[in-house]
């Protein structure tokens, strides 16, 4: 295929959900909804969180966080999808499309950065009780969510810089519901050998790290656990970690879904399946 410089590229196609009107009215109103629960489910906790003093903790400090980014993730690539079913076209400006290959990034890592200092702060709540209030003190949990801002903004920017300096070919479809980052850069026709060493680079430094922390950290807690006398203990603590630990196998799960997915299958439908499990069912 002849190459083009992509300041020529106007739009990429999206994959086609269905041709079936029916069966686009069903989607329609399926994400919708899952929409629209993600928005307003997180807003109640951000709100209940804000408005009960009693919450004012290292671990809902965090946890107000989490839905602002989770809230932020969605509208990065549902809206899109919901005009594109309704309007029934598959296209996305290229200017829309590196915006949510950076946006869609950005919070992806911000997500995992949270989920991390979580884990951290759940570690130090049940092995170092006593301590808790020393080390989780504001001023550090500021810290870590400025640090973690910091690192996605810096990671994001990077890959989308890469993505401008691609050039495309004149088939620029995409196979997904969305422009994720490694889909968009197999569409192009020049060497993308950086661009997909940068993404085995953070993927392993980012979130190997993050995920080492999280395990590490819940290690301990095990080991914690074990050694409490109570059953009442032993429950109050797992209540305490429980959400959180299901948010990340749902994450993280879900995330290592799409990888193996789109390593053993050819199929796009199925990857894009997957990938949208990744990007809006944990966030719900």
């Amino acid at each position: 295929m002849k190459p083009r410089n992509q300041t020529t590229v106007s739009e990429f196609l999206l994959l086609e959900l269905t041709e079936n009107p029916a069966v686009q009215l069903l989607l329609f109103s399926l994400f919708l909804s899952m929409y629209l629960v993600t928005v307003l489910g997180n807003l109640l906790i951000i709100l209940a969180i804000r408005s009960d003093p009693n919450l004012h903790t290292p671990m809902y400090f965090f946890l107000s966080n989490l839905p602002v980014t989770d809230i932020c993730m969605s509208t990065s690539t549902i809206p899109k999808m919901l005009v594109n079913i309704q309007a029934q076209n598959r296209s996305i400006s290229y200017t829309g499309c590196l915006s949510q290959v950076f946006f869609l990034m950005a919070f992806l890592v911000l997500e995992n950065c949270l989920l991390t200092a979580m884990a951290y702060d759940c570690y130090v709540a049940i092995c170092h009780p006593l301590m808790y209030p020393i080390i989780m003190n504001p001023s550090f949990c500021v810290l870590l969510v400025l640090i973690s801002l910091f690192i996605n903004g810096v990671n994001s920017l990077l890959h989308a810089l890469m993505v401008l300096k691609l050039s495309f070919c004149t088939d620029l479809e995409i196979p997904d519901f969305f422009c994720e980052l490694s889909q968009v850069i197999k569409s192009a026709c020049s060497d993308t050998f950086i661009n997909n060493i940068l993404i085995y680079f953070s993927s392993v430094i980012l979130g190997g790290s993050a995920l080492f922390v999280i395990i590490f950290s819940y290690s301990l807690i095990v080991c914690s656990l074990l050694r409490l006398p109570s059953d009442g203990r032993k429950y109050k603590v797992f209540s305490t970690c429980g959400s959180h630990l299901l948010v990340v196998f749902l994450f993280y799960g879900t995330a290592f879904g799409v990888y193996i997915s789109s390593a053993i299958t050819v199929s796009s439908w199925k990857t894009a399946v997957v990938s949208m499990m990744y990007t809006v069912v944990p966030q719900m």
